[in-house]
């Protein structure tokens, strides 16, 4: 077969690549500041060159068929490859490196960012973009080089380094704690209780631990962000099931007040990426020191 039919020019592939995930001439034209009829041609040359049909079109609109979506899967991570040989070069022509870290935003602004001045100190030449994140990342899609992310198991196709097993406690407002009395997991079992969505099931595993039946809780409202519910616990909504790596120190200034009882949950925190971001100076300088905190 000809060569030059199985690769590409950059140009018709990046018009390509930029289109199946917008799925709009449109959005390409403007990522790539080319006009939208520079895009249209572009992906019609190269269908013509490949010989296929890689959208459909209805009037402006354009989606991409089977075989379009299979060549989008395997180019966008042939692409981010070369991006990443790329910024490996570069970084190591220079000295210094980028990383765009994804991370859950509670964890990145209580447990991260305080400590990451630790890490400019050993990689002055270096710098983290934080981005924050709750949903799974997707890499071939996005520009994100790592993320931290919590869960119950390492993610198939990514890099899993596991940092640490979650432990929840209970919080209530120093005040509230006063007022209760007692700590005790029955006098906590009739609070409400408030809850993060992406962990729905914490407070269920938390009366199994005890003993507890399940009938006896009475949830509260639940919260996007773990912020959101410790603010909640703070202005007295109810009592919150947290990581404890999240409020260490109110737990230690007396703002917020715990049954002292830490308990494991099935979740744990994982620093993931794909493995061709493995060998980036950047990653690999802050993933030994990430490592080396936990």
């Amino acid at each position: 077969m000809n060569h030059r039919r199985l690769t590409p020019s950059m140009s018709l592939l990046l018009a390509f690549e930029a289109a199946a995930r917008h799925e709009s001439y449109t959005r390409a034209a403007q990522e790539l500041s080319l006009t939208q009829s520079a895009v249209s041609r572009q992906v019609q040359a190269l269908e013509a060159l490949l010989g296929l049909t890689l959208f459909r079109r209805a009037g402006r609109q354009v989606q991409l068929t089977d075989v379009g979506r299979l060549y989008q899967r395997e180019l966008s991570d042939a692409l981010g490859h070369i991006r990443s040989a790329t910024l490996q070069a570069l970084a190591f022509q220079s000295g210094v490196g980028t990383l765009r870290l994804a991370t859950l935003p509670t964890f990145g602004s209580k447990w991260l960012l305080p400590r990451l001045q630790d890490f400019y100190r050993a990689h002055p030449g270096m710098t983290v973009h934080i981005h924050s994140r709750i949903e799974a990342i997707d890499f071939a899609a996005s520009e994100i080089d790592a993320a931290i992310s919590v869960g119950t198991h390492e993610l198939p196709g990514l890099v899993s380094h596991r940092l640490q097993a979650e432990q929840l406690v209970v919080i209530l407002g120093g005040e509230g704690a006063k007022a209760l009395g007692t700590l005790a997991p029955e006098h906590i079992a009739s609070q409400t209780l408030l809850s993060v969505a992406s962990n729905p099931n914490a407070w269920a595993e938390w009366f199994s631990h005890h003993g507890l039946p399940h009938r006896s809780m009475r949830l509260g409202p639940r919260f996007e962000l773990t912020s959101h519910l410790i603010q909640a616990v703070h202005a007295g909504i109810g009592i919150g099931l947290v990581p404890r790596v999240l409020v260490e120190d109110e737990l230690a200034s007396g703002e917020l007040a715990s049954d002292g009882q830490p308990v494991f949950s099935k979740r744990s925190y994982y620093l993931v990426y794909p493995q061709r971001n493995e060998a980036l100076p950047s990653l690999r300088a802050f993933r030994q020191w990430l490592l080396a905190q936990i």
